[in-house]
């Protein structure tokens, strides 16, 4: 009965809620190697209105924060400002980057504002390239 209840639980979690980011860079690469997951890197700035954007919609879609929940360790940074690899080099925000942490390298990344729609099919893409 208890393990019933925890897999509920853990469904739960995977299927609802809020998207469950790392505190930093090197905690969610951590997580993303234990668990064989792509590291997901989100890259925004204070006074962005499309970062807002995602945040506000896309990124509160049942459906995005679920895929985003189960395939992916995530982790959101402000450019500038929070630490993570100088490599993630970008000129537009938001960005969205995906890497392998196996040898930290950039397996897919895309810049903008994207709706839920998109977005998942983005998250698809990504997972894709990740395990070939």
């Amino acid at each position: 009965m208890k393990y019933l209840l925890g897999l509920c639980f853990l469904s739960f979690m995977a299927w609802g809620g809020e998207i469950q980011w790392n505190d930093s860079y090197d905690q969610a690469l951590l997580k993303a190697k234990k668990e064989n997951k792509p590291l997901m890197v989100l890259i925004t700035t204070e006074n962005c209105r499309y970062c807002r954007k995602l945040e506000a919609t896309t990124l509160q879609d049942e459906g995005v924060i679920a895929k985003m929940n189960t395939h992916f360790q995530t982790v959101h940074v402000t450019k500038d400002k929070s630490i993570y690899p100088k490599t993630l080099k970008t000129k537009m925000v938001p960005t969205t980057y995906f890497i392998d942490p196996r040898d930290n390298k950039v397996v897919y990344s895309i810049p903008g504002f994207w709706d839920a729609e998109d977005y998942t099919s983005i998250l698809d893409d990504a997972t894709r390239k990740y395990t070939k």
